[in-house]
Protein backbone atom coordinates (compact mmCIF):
# COMPACT_ATOMS: atom_id res chain seq x y z
CA UNK A 1 0.00 0.00 0.00
CA UNK A 2 1.11 3.33 -0.69
CA UNK A 3 0.91 6.48 1.48
CA UNK A 4 -1.47 7.80 -1.41
CA UNK A 5 -3.91 4.84 -1.85
CA UNK A 6 -3.99 4.88 2.54
CA UNK A 7 -5.57 8.83 2.50
CA UNK A 8 -7.39 7.15 -0.51
CA UNK A 9 -9.07 4.62 2.16
CA UNK A 10 -9.63 7.08 4.58
CA UNK A 11 -11.26 9.52 2.69
CA UNK A 12 -13.68 6.59 2.25
CA UNK A 13 -15.01 6.51 5.86
CA UNK A 14 -14.80 10.26 6.37
CA UNK A 15 -17.34 11.33 8.84
CA UNK A 16 -18.23 14.92 7.59
CA UNK A 17 -19.23 15.79 11.43
CA UNK A 18 -15.86 14.57 12.85
CA UNK A 19 -14.55 16.51 9.79
CA UNK A 20 -15.91 19.64 10.93
CA UNK A 21 -15.15 19.25 14.85
CA UNK A 22 -11.47 17.67 14.58
CA UNK A 23 -9.81 21.36 13.76
CA UNK A 24 -11.18 22.27 17.08
CA UNK A 25 -10.66 19.37 19.13
CA UNK A 26 -7.06 19.28 18.59
CA UNK A 27 -6.67 23.20 18.12
CA UNK A 28 -6.11 24.23 14.46
CA UNK A 29 -6.90 27.77 14.32
CA UNK A 30 -5.14 30.48 13.74
CA UNK A 31 -2.08 31.06 16.54
CA UNK A 32 -3.28 27.37 18.17
CA UNK A 33 -1.11 24.69 19.09
CA UNK A 34 -1.25 22.48 15.46
CA UNK A 35 -2.33 25.71 13.20
CA UNK A 36 -3.10 24.76 9.64
CA UNK A 37 -3.53 21.28 10.33
CA UNK A 38 -5.82 19.24 8.13
CA UNK A 39 -8.48 16.82 8.56
CA UNK A 40 -9.59 13.95 6.38
CA UNK A 41 -12.35 13.31 9.45
CA UNK A 42 -12.08 9.48 10.52
CA UNK A 43 -12.69 7.46 14.04
CA UNK A 44 -9.36 6.03 16.08
CA UNK A 45 -11.20 2.63 15.59
CA UNK A 46 -11.38 2.86 11.83
CA UNK A 47 -7.91 4.12 11.75
CA UNK A 48 -6.44 1.04 13.83
CA UNK A 49 -8.43 -1.41 11.85
CA UNK A 50 -7.21 -0.11 8.89
CA UNK A 51 -3.60 -0.30 9.97
CA UNK A 52 -3.99 -3.53 11.39
CA UNK A 53 -4.84 -4.97 8.07
CA UNK A 54 -2.56 -3.34 6.23
CA UNK A 55 0.61 -2.72 8.12
CA UNK A 56 2.45 -5.73 6.25
CA UNK A 57 2.12 -3.88 3.24
CA UNK A 58 3.66 -0.96 3.63
CA UNK A 59 7.34 -0.06 3.24
CA UNK A 60 9.32 1.98 5.48
CA UNK A 61 9.45 4.87 2.32
CA UNK A 62 5.94 4.92 2.29
CA UNK A 63 5.24 5.18 6.07
CA UNK A 64 7.96 7.79 6.29
CA UNK A 65 5.77 9.50 3.46
CA UNK A 66 2.49 9.09 5.75
CA UNK A 67 4.35 10.65 9.20
CA UNK A 68 4.52 13.43 7.00
CA UNK A 69 1.43 13.85 5.25
CA UNK A 70 -0.54 16.77 5.34
CA UNK A 71 -3.38 14.64 6.87
CA UNK A 72 -3.71 14.22 10.50
CA UNK A 73 -5.38 11.21 10.88
CA UNK A 74 -2.94 9.75 7.87
CA UNK A 75 -0.37 10.54 9.97
CA UNK A 76 -1.80 9.21 13.00
CA UNK A 77 -2.65 5.49 11.09
CA UNK A 78 1.16 5.89 10.28
CA UNK A 79 1.80 5.69 13.56
CA UNK A 80 -0.14 2.70 14.57
CA UNK A 81 1.50 1.50 11.09
CA UNK A 82 4.75 1.99 12.84
CA UNK A 83 3.87 0.27 16.14
CA UNK A 84 2.82 -2.94 14.36
CA UNK A 85 5.94 -3.17 12.51
CA UNK A 86 7.75 -2.62 16.09
CA UNK A 87 5.84 -5.48 18.31
CA UNK A 88 6.02 -7.42 15.79
CA UNK A 89 9.38 -7.60 15.54
CA UNK A 90 11.09 -8.29 19.22
CA UNK A 91 13.09 -11.11 18.00
CA UNK A 92 14.63 -8.71 15.53
CA UNK A 93 16.61 -5.89 17.07
CA UNK A 94 18.47 -4.40 14.20
CA UNK A 95 14.74 -4.09 12.56
CA UNK A 96 13.29 -2.46 15.54
CA UNK A 97 16.10 -0.17 15.80
CA UNK A 98 15.81 0.63 12.05
CA UNK A 99 12.23 1.37 13.03
CA UNK A 100 12.60 3.63 16.22
CA UNK A 101 14.87 5.24 13.64
CA UNK A 102 12.72 5.79 11.31
CA UNK A 103 10.52 7.29 13.74
CA UNK A 104 13.04 9.78 15.13
CA UNK A 105 14.06 10.87 11.70
CA UNK A 106 10.29 11.55 11.24
CA UNK A 107 9.47 13.57 14.24
CA UNK A 108 8.58 16.79 12.61
CA UNK A 109 4.96 14.72 11.71
CA UNK A 110 4.44 13.69 15.26
CA UNK A 111 3.12 16.84 15.73
CA UNK A 112 -0.15 16.83 18.61
CA UNK A 113 -0.31 15.36 21.89
CA UNK A 114 -2.85 12.09 20.23
CA UNK A 115 0.19 11.07 17.85
CA UNK A 116 2.92 11.44 20.78
CA UNK A 117 0.64 9.78 22.92
CA UNK A 118 0.00 6.48 20.66
CA UNK A 119 3.78 6.38 19.86
CA UNK A 120 6.15 7.68 22.46
CA UNK A 121 5.55 5.25 25.23
CA UNK A 122 5.26 1.90 23.00
CA UNK A 123 8.07 2.45 20.44
CA UNK A 124 10.46 5.09 21.86
CA UNK A 125 10.00 4.10 25.36
CA UNK A 126 9.98 0.43 24.86
CA UNK A 127 13.52 0.56 23.06
CA UNK A 128 15.30 2.47 25.52
CA UNK A 129 14.21 0.34 28.28
CA UNK A 130 17.63 -1.58 28.27
CA UNK A 131 19.66 1.67 26.98
CA UNK A 132 21.07 4.84 27.73
CA UNK A 133 18.10 7.19 27.69
CA UNK A 134 19.90 10.58 27.36
CA UNK A 135 18.02 11.26 24.24
CA UNK A 136 14.74 12.01 27.03
CA UNK A 137 17.10 14.54 28.36
CA UNK A 138 17.68 15.81 25.47
CA UNK A 139 14.24 16.07 24.19
CA UNK A 140 13.18 17.61 27.35
CA UNK A 141 15.65 20.56 27.07
CA UNK A 142 15.11 21.39 23.46
CA UNK A 143 12.29 24.62 22.95
CA UNK A 144 10.51 21.86 20.72
CA UNK A 145 6.87 21.42 22.27
CA UNK A 146 6.27 17.65 21.09
CA UNK A 147 10.08 16.81 21.57
CA UNK A 148 9.03 17.82 25.43
CA UNK A 149 5.66 15.90 25.58
CA UNK A 150 7.95 12.88 24.28
CA UNK A 151 10.37 12.90 26.48
CA UNK A 152 7.72 13.05 29.79
CA UNK A 153 5.28 10.83 28.22
CA UNK A 154 7.75 8.08 26.75
CA UNK A 155 8.47 6.99 30.71
CA UNK A 156 5.01 5.46 31.07
CA UNK A 157 7.02 2.31 29.94
CA UNK A 158 9.26 2.59 32.31
CA UNK A 159 6.93 2.95 34.58
CA UNK A 160 5.13 -0.06 33.48
CA UNK A 161 8.91 -1.74 34.52
CA UNK A 162 8.43 -0.27 38.30
CA UNK A 163 11.04 1.96 37.01
CA UNK A 164 10.64 5.36 37.88
CA UNK A 165 13.75 7.56 38.19
CA UNK A 166 13.47 9.37 35.00
CA UNK A 167 10.00 10.10 35.23
CA UNK A 168 11.32 11.65 38.03
CA UNK A 169 13.84 13.60 36.74
CA UNK A 170 11.96 14.80 33.71
CA UNK A 171 8.75 15.61 35.69
CA UNK A 172 11.25 17.99 37.71
CA UNK A 173 13.07 19.53 34.48
CA UNK A 174 9.19 20.42 32.77
CA UNK A 175 7.58 21.61 36.10
CA UNK A 176 7.74 25.02 34.91
CA UNK A 177 7.13 25.05 31.60
CA UNK A 178 4.44 27.48 30.36
CA UNK A 179 2.24 25.18 28.09
CA UNK A 180 -0.80 23.18 29.33
CA UNK A 181 0.09 19.90 27.45
CA UNK A 182 3.05 19.94 29.30
CA UNK A 183 1.63 20.76 32.52
CA UNK A 184 -1.33 17.32 31.82
CA UNK A 185 2.06 15.25 30.75
CA UNK A 186 3.50 15.65 34.04
CA UNK A 187 1.12 15.34 35.99
CA UNK A 188 -0.36 12.29 33.94
CA UNK A 189 3.01 10.62 34.42
CA UNK A 190 3.20 11.30 38.29
CA UNK A 191 -0.05 10.05 38.46
CA UNK A 192 0.71 6.85 36.88
CA UNK A 193 4.07 6.33 38.98
CA UNK A 194 1.84 6.58 42.04
CA UNK A 195 -0.47 4.34 40.98
CA UNK A 196 2.76 1.82 41.63
CA UNK A 197 4.15 3.76 44.51
CA UNK A 198 2.22 6.15 46.07
CA UNK A 199 4.84 7.01 48.75
CA UNK A 200 7.03 8.36 45.73
CA UNK A 201 4.26 10.62 44.72
CA UNK A 202 4.01 12.02 48.11
CA UNK A 203 7.55 12.73 48.25
CA UNK A 204 7.65 14.78 45.00
CA UNK A 205 4.48 16.76 46.15
CA UNK A 206 6.46 17.33 49.62
CA UNK A 207 8.70 19.40 47.84
CA UNK A 208 6.76 20.76 44.74
CA UNK A 209 3.13 20.42 45.65
CA UNK A 210 3.13 24.18 46.36
CA UNK A 211 5.13 25.58 43.09
CA UNK A 212 3.57 23.02 40.64
CA UNK A 213 1.22 24.47 38.14
CA UNK A 214 -2.27 23.49 39.22
CA UNK A 215 -3.41 21.28 36.24
CA UNK A 216 0.14 19.40 36.69
CA UNK A 217 -0.77 18.76 40.22
CA UNK A 218 -4.94 17.91 40.16
CA UNK A 219 -3.41 15.21 37.43
CA UNK A 220 -1.04 13.98 39.63
CA UNK A 221 -3.42 12.93 42.39
CA UNK A 222 -6.07 12.38 40.81
CA UNK A 223 -6.27 9.00 42.21
CA UNK A 224 -5.69 9.93 46.00
CA UNK A 225 -8.54 9.83 48.41
CA UNK A 226 -10.14 12.81 48.49
CA UNK A 227 -9.04 13.81 51.97
CA UNK A 228 -5.92 13.97 50.64
CA UNK A 229 -6.37 15.84 47.40
CA UNK A 230 -7.49 18.35 49.63
CA UNK A 231 -4.62 18.34 51.60
CA UNK A 232 -2.61 18.98 48.46
CA UNK A 233 -4.22 22.05 46.74
CA UNK A 234 -4.47 23.76 49.99
CA UNK A 235 -0.78 23.19 49.88
CA UNK A 236 -0.70 24.96 46.90
CA UNK A 237 -2.93 27.50 47.93
CA UNK A 238 -1.40 28.86 50.51
CA UNK A 239 1.75 29.72 48.45
CA UNK A 240 -0.54 31.61 46.12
Amino acid sequence: MTSDQLVAALEELSIPARKEHNPKFFKAGKGEYAEGDKFIGNKVPDMRAMAKGCWQDMSDEEIAKTLNSEWHEARLTAVFILYHHYSKSKKNPARREEIVQLYLDNLIGINNWDLVDSSAPYILGDWLLDKDRSILREFAESDDLWKQRIAMVATYWFIRKEQFQDTLEIAEMLLFHEHDLIHKAVGWMLREMGNRNEDLLRQFLEHHAHHMPRTALRYSIEKLDKKERQHWMTAKDRKL
